[in-house]
């Protein structure tokens, strides 16, 4: 099969049409699923009677959410965009199921690999960036939009490029847009995810972050001073969802990070594995969830203070004061797409029910990542009325899931396209599937769905047992031990990174190169964007001064002497010479 690729320059100020054409070949990929004869191990499982094709295999630039219109064309914000082409355009002209055309296209400003939000809504795709929300007019039958691209709002605050800094957005029934605006910190330290530190009271970043704005969708060049503040309390939103049969927002809810490297007084590693929550929310205007003095704690079913605001206990409460969740999912879980089944191709008891993309999370060490997997939340009357399911699973393709790195795919975002099948995006190959269901909806039940309710006892979904799961039992050394704890959660135990916010140990030049720029690096912290092997990161390196010379001599000739690298020794004395 011939796969057409058009490269479309668009600049924000003025067009700019440069078209190539490349012509390369695809092997069509059969339907795969629960019920079909080719399944491949390492292939999703879903429902018996459910299907999966493959749209695409692989994007380059990967995937973040995408949105299917009412023809079928599928438009992906892309996670590593080129110069040109921040979004791609894909449409499959023979109905076999596989985009046989694949478009690049736009160019605007600072697309960054936080760009995220991709959606359609009254005839134009809403697409943003790292900080801004862009738009552009559909043509019926047109694949790429030639109009130009709209600037709808502009995050000019200077926070922006610090943490959490997605641009999700979703639409209500009365021509309102609500982005979230992540709140640029953990919780709110005063010197931020550094042990010990206590929170700022109250938290000043609550006044334009952590929480969602609403803003008229319809209006161009828009601050966050042009919106209203919706609800607050929310640490960081990537997936959220107008449900049309409630007329109201939901939006499951990523929970701080760090308890056991920041406090390892308090919390215990599997404590720090297993906590916070992650929330599904139902939201309403005033709503507050609590970030960033509480925390929710599933296995008690309550809020719990975070330890930056222990010294505030009496004045603060027990927490009970702020929004409950709807379901409280383990911690850690990273869910970055929400989803309202609507269509009618599904048996029924998915209709009106909520689908969520769990990306998997990075920071469980020493327990198995976790998460990874298409959650399934029925709903009746706008709240879940049974247990949540596993309804897609096998992205990673291995079972534990020890890094972040050892995930062959990990899910991103979700659409539906005009027949009622559900689209998944990948963030680590940009590869895209297309669910559908093939069998009897009158005969769908309990049998279907048996297969998919013993995933749940996989090491990547189930509640690790404390020691059992530990993939750390047995003697390490001191370096490895320094590192375990204070840098795996984001650099991975194999120091390959996540291959997004935190950049790989293993060949770097900032880990072999210069001594005294590694021991600066990690008394003094690091904020990017910085580039290591040639690729851009933008993540936060917090300061680890309040480490002993010994322990800095120590894991820095770890990483040094480990994940492939083989460069010489950092000692004591070199680290008591810098911080002298």
């Amino acid at each position: 099969m011939r796969v057409f690729f058009v490269f479309w320059h668009c600049s924000f100020f003025r067009k700019l049409y440069v078209a190539i054409i490349i012509q390369a070949v695809f092997v069509a990929c059969s339907p795969i699923g629960s019920s079909s004869e080719n399944i491949n191990i390492g292939e999703l499982a879903v429902p018996g009677e459910f299907e999966v094709l493959v749209v695409v295999d692989s994007l380059k630039g990967r995937a973040r959410h995408i949105a299917v219109n009412d023809n079928g064309d599928i438009y992906v914000k892309l996670r590593f965009p080129d110069s040109i082409g921040g979004n791609v355009a894909l449409r499959d002209t023979n109905g076999d199921g596989t985009a046989d055309i694949i478009i690049p296209f736009d160019d605007y400003e600072d697309k960054g690999s936080y760009g995220t939000a991709m959606r359609i809504y009254n005839g134009y795709i809403y697409f943003s960036s790292t900080l801004n929300v862009f738009r552009q007019k559909l043509t019926p039958g047109k694949l790429v939009p030639d109009s130009e691209i709209e600037l709808v709002l502009k995050d000019d605050h200077p926070h922006g490029r610090h943490e959490h800094q997605a641009k999700p957005v979703t639409f209500d029934n009365d021509g309102h847009m609500y982005v979230p605006f992540g709140a640029p910190s953990n919780c709110c330290q005063i010197d931020n995810r550094t042990p010990g530190s206590p929170g700022m009271y109250p938290c000043p970043m609550l006044e334009d972050h952590g929480g969602i704005w609403q803003f008229d969708a319809n209006k161009l060049n828009q601050t966050q001073k042009d919106g209203k503040l919706y609800a607050t309390g929310l640490r960081s939103v990537v997936g959220l969802d107008w449900n049309p049969v409630t007329n109201g927002m939901y939006v499951v809810h990523h929970g701080r990070d760090d308890l056991l490297r920041l406090w390892p007084e308090k919390y215990s590693p599997w404590e720090s594995a297993l906590f916070p929550s992650e929330e599904f929310f139902s939201i309403n205007e005033g709503d507050n969830g609590g970030w960033p003095y509480f925390f929710y704690d599933q296995e008690k079913g309550k809020r719990r203070i975070n330890p930056e605001y222990l010294t505030y206990q009496e004045e603060l409460g027990d927490g009970s004061q702020y929004k409950s969740p709807l379901i409280g999912f383990p911690g850690h879980w990273a869910p970055n797409d929400l989803l309202f089944y609507q269509g009618d191709q599904f048996p029924d008891r998915y209709k009106n029910g909520a689908f969520i993309a769990f990306h998997g999370a990075t920071n469980r060490a020493p327990y198995p990542q976790a998460g990874y997997f298409i959650c399934f939340v029925p709903f009746e009357n706008g709240k879940p009325s049974g247990p949540w399911e596993v309804f897609a699973d096998g992205f990673a393709g291995v079972d534990p899931i020890v890094n972040v790195s050892d995930a062959e795919y990990r899910p991103m975002g979700l659409a539906v396209g005009p027949d009622g099948s559900l689209y998944v995006a990948d963030t680590e190959k940009g590869k895209i599937w297309r669910i559908l269901y093939k069998g009897d909806k009158k005969k769908f039940g309990k049998k279907q769905l048996a297969k998919m309710e013993e995933h749940k006892a996989f090491s990547h979904i189930r509640t690790p047992d404390p020691v059992e799961d530990n993939l750390d039992k047995g003697k390490k050394v001191k370096g490895e031990e320094v590192y375990k704890l204070y840098c795996g959660t984001c650099h991975q135990n194999d120091g390959k990174g996540d291959a997004s916010r935190f950049p790989p140990l293993n060949d770097s030049e900032w880990v072999t190169g210069d001594k005294s720029k590694l021991i600066n690096v990690i008394m003094n912290g690091l904020q990017g964007p910085i580039e290591v092997k040639g690729k851009p990161y933008e993540g936060i390196m917090p300061q680890h001064s309040f480490l002993s010379d010994e322990d800095i001599a120590e894991v820095l000739t770890y990483i040094r002497q480990n994940f492939g690298n083989e460069s010489s020794p950092i000692s004591e004395a070199e680290v008591a010479k810098y911080r002298k």
